[in-house]
């Protein structure tokens, strides 16, 4: 008979395309997936993969084959939904994803006050770019996602739990005595670095200080906030970053000074986003209260 395991790991190999990664993924060997699925498609009399040692490759009938076993999971993982309901918000695992410009400055804070409300709560975590992301919640990866808004969700529900500014980074010896606010007007956009393309807060800034994409002057894009920083220390311009990202990046940069920038708030907008039909509607609910929380308010 057709196990939930075969079918998982099925899943998890199409989406790597690696037997390995998808192994790792699942927390088992490779041989116990590889053999998961050879009994697989032999059960179904069919293959799903073609294989040899260097890629792995859906075959077209693979790709309905795992297209309906994507809905059987979903279905299983509804009826799971529906018992931990009754046991309690996260008394199940639960699959978190965050961007990189929330991740590592959110989850520290938010982390600390589950376990406080919640100490059995077990969270899966991951972090990727926003289209990744909303691709994972719709295609049902994920449970959750907490993205940056605003950001087309087309089709999923999004539940705001913050808002917050963002701040101009440069040396202290930039700003004038007792300045409070800067508007982007005042910003010089030759020294003004950003993240690369594909990064929502690069979009979010150039709405906000209303500078189009085409209009970008400095040469250089970073991955992080962090790569920023230490390019702003090293004299090489300046940066933008959220409110949230503050204390972790500047409080250990003497030398650096932040300084509110003077447009239309809110800048942008925090957000779990959730499938319609999500049937553990109080975990996220859980995960708002505690967020609030987390983040002072």
């Amino acid at each position: 008979m057709i196990s939930f395991k075969q079918l998982t790991y099925a899943l998890a190999a199409s989406n790597t395309l690696h037997f390995k990664k998808a192994a790792d993924q699942c927390h088992v060997s490779q041989s116990t997936l590889s053999t998961a699925l050879t009994e697989l498609e032999k059960q179904l009399g069919l293959a799903i993969f073609e294989r040899d040692n260097k890629k792995v490759l859906v075959t077209p009938i693979g790709h309905k084959v795992l297209e309906k076993a994507r809905e059987i999971v979903l279905h299983i993982e509804a009826l799971q939904d529906m018992a931990s309901s009754v046991q309690g918000p996260l008394s199940f695992p639960l699959t978190l994803g965050a961007i990189p410009t929330i991740a590592p400055y959110f989850l520290p804070k938010l982390l600390p006050a589950l376990e406080a409300d919640y100490p059995h709560a077990q969270l899966n975590l991951v972090e990727d770019q926003s289209h990744i992301l909303v691709d994972k919640v719709r295609r049902g990866e994920i449970d959750t996602a907490v993205l940056a808004l605003p950001y087309n969700c087309e089709g999923l529900l999004t539940m705001e739990c913050w808002q917050e500014d963002f701040y101009w980074i440069a040396p202290v010896d930039l700003f004038p005595i007792q300045q409070q606010e800067i508007s982007s007007e005042d910003i010089d956009r030759k020294q003004l670095m950003l993240l690369k393309e594909g990064h929502c807060l690069k979009d979010h800034i150039l709405d906000v200080c209303r500078i189009p994409a085409e209009a970008e002057h400095h040469g250089f894009a970073a991955t992080s906030l962090y790569t920023l920083i230490q390019m702003v220390r090293g004299g090489m311009g300046t940066t933008l970053i959220p409110a949230m990202a503050i204390e972790p990046l500047i409080t250990q940069n003497p030398e650096l000074a932040a300084i509110h920038l003077k447009e239309p708030s809110p800048h942008r907008r925090i957000a779990f986003v959730i499938r319609p039909n999500y049937t553990r509607m109080p975990c996220i609910e859980a995960l708002i209260k505690a967020s609030k929380q987390a983040l002072g308010g």
